[in-house]
Formats: C-alpha cells, structure tokens, sequence
C-alpha cells in the first residue's frame, strides 16, 4: 500500500528546489507527495529574485485539511520564510513525533538571499528541538546556526556534533561546497560517520532538497540513519552525473 510523505517548504516556480522538487522525489521513491507551502518565491534556475510567506493561519489550516484526511509516513520540512511561522511549525512537529522527521534549515539562497530573519536562528533551533529525526545543514547554515566559521571536515563533525546536541537529533553536515572535495559528516546521536564523494565542477540547483527528501523515503522506508543517508547521497551522486540543462543553470531530474 502507497503511503503518504509531507513536505513544509516553500513553493519554487522552476520545480528545482523547494515543494514541488520535493513531491517529484516522493513520487520517485514510491511515495505520494503531500505539501504545506509556506512561502511563494520568484525565482528561476539560478537565483531567488523575491518572496512572499503565507500567513501562520493559512499554513496551519492547509496542514489540518490534510493531516485529516491522509495517513502522513514521514515528513521533510524546508524553507519556513519568516519567523511568524515558528510556533505553528513548532505545533506540527509537536504532534508528529513518532514519525521520521528530517528538516533541511533553508536561511539563504544559494544566490545569497536571505530567507528567514537573520536574529531569529536561536527561535528556529528551538522550536524543532527535541522533535525531529536529522537536521541537514549545508557549510553556510551551520555555521550561521553555530556561529563561526564551518569549512573543513574537522570543523563539520564538531558541528555535526553541537548541532545534534542542540536539537536531541542526528545532524547531516553536507559539504558539497568543500573547495577541493565534497564530503558529508553524519552524527548519528553516538558517532560521526563521513561520506565522501568525487566533486563536480558545476553547480546544481536543488541538491539540498533533493538529498533531504531522499533520506526521508529511505527512513519511512524502515533504513537506519546511516544507511538513509547512504542511500540517498548515492541516488544524488547518480542524478548529478547527468543533470537537466533545460535552463541557464542545471536541475536535477527525480
């Protein structure tokens, strides 16, 4: 029987990243793909131009509508928009705590936006903390979370580490961004264990949400964490090597 995964993120045009990425990886993996939309972006392939956050009362009635009628397996939280949406991001991961939860922390735009207010990270740890499965943080977000420079291996698993200490959760520092190597460091809640995998000269719009909704199929699936994120830095690695080019930059294809 099919069961169902819901996303929280914001709503992306060009079906690269956000919601609409995320559904299409559900999809792929045998789920059918539910989504909460918290924020309306304008933006293309390669930059994130403008952004609208919906209102806590209109992001929290389209999760009861559809909390009342599916059977939810997992859930992917992405882009939240604006601190005014904490609490009732808080509320929903309150009331699903027995489920794989994975949140990829979206604070800025690979083009540099910001997307959540910059003095609001300590209200964002604290309102997911103790309530999911694995934060994934990139380079740039964790060290906006912990607030110093992350940008060597050594210095992804001590974050890996205080991360996972600060939510009570399992943190996947993702280092596709190394200047010389890309490599991922997993904390687990006990150990820290590295993915490393050949770098590729171009960038690609949506890998964090890919990698983030991937993982979370493998868990609702029944995988342990290791072998989640395993899996689906494998399936990512497989889907770079041959990435659409229907734009100016590069998408992936579920």
């Amino acid at each position: 029987m099919r069961k169902a995964l819901l996303t929280l993120a914001g709503f992306d045009p060009s079906s690269g990243a956000g919601a609409t990425l995320d559904i299409r990886v559900f999809n792929r993996l045998g789920y059918y793909g539910l989504a909460v939309v918290t924020s309306v972006t304008v933006q293309n392939s390669r930059r994130v131009y403008d952004y609208l956050t919906l209102t806590p009362e209109l992001v929290s009635r389209q999760y009861r509508s559809l909390r009342s009628d599916f059977k939810l397996a997992g859930i992917k939280v992405g882009m939240i928009g604006s601190r005014r949406l904490l609490p009732t991001l808080e509320n929903i991961l309150a009331e699903n705590q027995k489920l794989p939860v994975v949140v990829d922390p979206v604070f800025r735009s690979s083009s540099g936006r910001w997307l959540l207010e910059k003095n609001s990270l300590k209200d964002y740890l604290k309102a997911i903390s103790s309530k999911i499965t694995l934060l994934t943080p990139n380079l740039n977000e964790a060290s906006l979370l912990l607030g110093r420079k992350v940008d060597r291996p050594e210095k992804m698993a001590e974050a890996a580490r205080r991360l996972g200490e600060l939510t009570s959760s399992a943190c996947l520092v993702k280092g596709g961004h190394l200047a010389d190597r890309a490599v991922d460091v997993l904390f687990d809640g006990r150990r820290i264990i590295m993915f490393r995998r050949r770098k590729l000269p171009f960038e690609v719009h949506g890998t964090g949400c890919f990698l983030s909704s991937a993982i979370l199929c493998f868990l609702a699936d029944g995988c342990n964490l290791t072998t989640a994120c395993r899996e689906a830095a494998d399936l990512l690695r497989l889907r770079l090597h041959s990435p659409l080019s229907l734009s100016g930059g590069y998408l992936l294809e579920p």
